[in-house]
């Protein structure tokens, strides 16, 4: 089945690795540069994606700022790199640095059950004897609940929720969540698979409070934003700043500022200020980045997370470092390119798939600025000569005079499946053909060379890849769904 990523970021995603162009001078990388942000940015406003964005993008060390729209829907209000916006769950980037740094402190270990850090008993943060520890925490592995207590209201008119689940959590009081934590039961034992959790940054943030004896606000001062130049992110001393947040119909979204949603996704920032983020995050030369930037869970040559950082690698292997985030009224989408000396963060004042769509014009703005690689384009060509009928051969023989190719089952998988919507479902079986090879414990890898077969109307492999899948994955409902169709058939 396929990764799930609006139309738009599927394609860009699948054809927008970057690659630095030889005989690139600065100057002409910058001018590239404004021209592309400029033109993608009116784009996104005038289609409709959000009423105002920023853009800051860092380069060599240099800061860039691009700003579109409005600030406040139905006025000439544009955005400056001195608004402020929220930026979600890129908040937990700034919640794992305060970890990084007291971890080499030595003031908290790791690898620890967090029940040492914790007021109290908790016998449901275990899982058949495997607790759960801090870095857990940090690298979305905790296997808790998203939100405890939980202020989202269930089956709720949309553009009324909102302002019902603000209202919740500032009735929450400091002690709610312990108590409800007595009878938290794990969704998997931790440490095994990435899940979204609102409730992992906020136990970390509790603890690092503990283990420093001070509150949040001051340990954010004095590790990060004074550091590093930043302003205060935390309250409302710049509300004047702040940006009005809509949802996807346009109507006004509250603001958050309850301290039950700080740790997780409460931080609010500039464009100015997230540059200074990004240049010392590209710098690393802060041992606590440094940290943050190197996997904690899985490997990023497939899959991998830093501290709360999504880590992997481009098709010509180079690493890549991102993450996003989205609030009520507000999206962000952040990553870095080490190798390129180059950073970027999009907010906007919309929420939800926006965040994907912000990914999707980062990924074009790097194919128009850098191109692509010669070992893309290389593969690419090798595979049109083939058809695509020998996709593992042709991979094999490019990789001789490009070795950097590097290629994962999720760039593949999303490489097919743009093909497939292309309608060239011949070539796409031969990429998802390649991934069964490559990964043939992949349950997704024969799903997706199932549902191939099936655009093409082969029935028997369509059954027998949806066999395969289901006997990899019971739980695969796609595939079940799919298979009884076409047994019915």
């Amino acid at each position: 089945m396929p990764f799930r990523l609006p139309a738009l970021a599927l394609l860009l995603w699948t054809i927008a690795t970057p690659a630095a162009a030889e005989g690139v001078t600065p100057d002409t990388t910058q001018a590239r540069m404004d021209r592309v942000f400029q033109r993608l940015g009116t784009e996104f406003v005038a289609t409709g994606h959000t009423d105002g964005m920023s853009i800051a993008v860092v380069k060599d060390g240099k800061a860039h700022f691009y700003n579109f729209g409005t600030t406040s829907r139905g006025e000439e209000r544009p955005p400056t790199e001195a608004s402020v916006y929220e930026i979600g769950s890129v908040s937990k980037l700034f919640n794992s640095l305060l970890l990084a740094h007291a971890v080499l402190e030595r003031r908290i270990d790791p690898q620890a059950d967090i029940r040492r850090y914790l007021p109290g008993d908790y016998p449901g943060l275990e899982w058949d004897g495997t607790p759960v520890r801090v870095i857990d925490l940090a690298t979305t592995t905790s296997a808790l609940p998203d939100n405890l207590p939980n202020p989202f209201p269930v089956g709720a008119d949309p553009d009324k929720a909102p302002f019902i689940a603000t209202q919740a959590m500032e009735r929450i009081g400091p002690d709610q969540v312990f108590d409800e934590l007595r009878t938290v039961k794990l969704s998997r034992k931790p440490g095994t698979v990435p899940q979204h959790s609102n409730l992992a940054p906020d136990l970390l943030g509790r603890i690092l409070e503990k283990v420093y004896g001070e509150p949040y606000e001051a340990l954010m001062a004095r590790y990060i934003e004074q550091p590093l130049g930043m302003q205060p992110g935390i309250g409302k001393a710049r509300a004047s700043a702040e940006v009005d947040g809509y949802n996807k119909r346009h109507v006004a979204m509250p603001r958050m500022y309850e301290r039950a949603f700080l740790m997780a996704g409460g931080l609010r920032y500039s464009p100015t200020d997230m540059a200074k983020f990004l240049t010392a995050e590209l710098a690393a030369t802060d041992p606590a980045i440094r940290l943050t930037q190197v996997p904690a869970w899985g490997n990023s040559d497939t899959s991998a997370v830093g501290y709360n950082w999504t880590l992997s690698r481009t098709i010509d292997g180079k690493p890549r470092l991102r993450t996003s985030g989205s609030t009520f009224g507000c999206s962000s989408y952040i990553e870095l390119y080490p190798a390129l000396g180059y950073g970027i963060i999009l907010l906007a004042n919309r929420p939800g798939e926006t965040q994907n769509e912000m990914q999707a014009l980062a990924n074009q703005a790097l194919l128009e600025i850098w191109g692509k690689p010669p070992a893309q384009v290389a593969l690419e060509q090798a595979l049109d000569a083939d058809g695509y009928r020998n996709t593992s051969r042709v991979v094999t023989a490019v990789k001789r005079k490009h070795p950097e190719l590097h290629l994962t089952e999720d760039y593949v998988n999303t490489w097919a499946y743009r093909l497939l919507g292309e309608g060239k479902a011949q070539q796409a079986i031969g990429l998802f053909r390649y991934n069964t090879g490559q990964w043939p414990a992949s349950w997704n890898a024969f799903d997706s060379l199932a549902e191939g077969y099936e655009k093409l109307g082969d029935k028997q492999n369509a059954i027998a890849n949806y066999r395969k899948s289901l006997a990899l994955n019971p739980d695969n409902r796609h595939g079940a769904e799919h298979l009884q169709a076409l047994q019915a058939k």
